[in-house]
């Protein structure tokens, strides 16, 4: 799609009544884009293979560059040289990041996702409802869990003396305050209904 498809249509106001003093800058443009549009997809056409991008897309980011970065709607000095320059400009940029960007296939490893925003926000917000799941158990699981948590990695004897408890009864007291904590968990998570609508 190029500008041209876009150039507002032609008015018919008589003389008379069209202020003199106002140049109508949606005309040039058009006037330009009819004068270079020729040119213009040639020579996209001509760089895009090479470029590793779409003829369309690169003659799209010429007329970009015509529109933000010239002064006025009109035609360039030496419009040959302009156009061949802008798309030559613009392949270059498109050479850049064909070299940069690397497709996602299916079957691939996704790359480190571990200083991902996302990931960071959603881990957090796991730990915390975990968290606060231990915290509503009942008995002595909270203290038992929270231990078997803790960031320093404790062994069975230091949690049980921790605890004031014999080290073979961890294991389970463990699978049961393991087996309620599913359970809540389990119950928080709201069930999609028949249609997938959420209740």
């Amino acid at each position: 799609m190029t500008p041209l498809d876009h150039a507002p249509p032609a008015t018919c106001a008589s003389p008379a009544t069209a202020p003199a003093a106002v140049p109508d800058v949606g005309a040039a443009a058009g006037e330009v884009v009819l004068a270079l549009n020729a040119l213009v997809r040639a020579e996209a056409a001509a760089e895009a293979q090479a470029a590793g991008t779409e003829a369309a897309d690169l003659e799209q980011a010429v007329w970009v560059r015509l529109l933000e970065r010239r002064p006025g709607p009109e035609v360039p000095e030496d419009p040959v040289r302009w156009v061949r320059t802008a798309v030559r400009a613009e392949a270059r940029v498109a050479r850049r990041r064909v070299r940069r960007e690397r497709a996602f296939t299916a079957g691939e490893a996704p790359g480190d996702w571990a200083g991902c925003p996302e990931r960071i926000a959603v881990g957090a917000d796991e730990r915390r409802t975990l968290r606060t799941a231990v915290g509503r158990l009942p008995g002595r699981c909270p203290r038992l869990l929270a231990a078997m948590l803790a960031a320093h990695d404790p062994t069975y004897r230091e949690i049980a003396g921790e605890l004031g408890m014999s080290q073979g009864s961890l294991g389970p007291m463990r699978s049961r305050c393991l087996g309620c904590l599913r359970r809540m968990l389990a119950a928080e998570v709201v069930a999609p209904e028949p249609r997938g609508m959420e209740r």
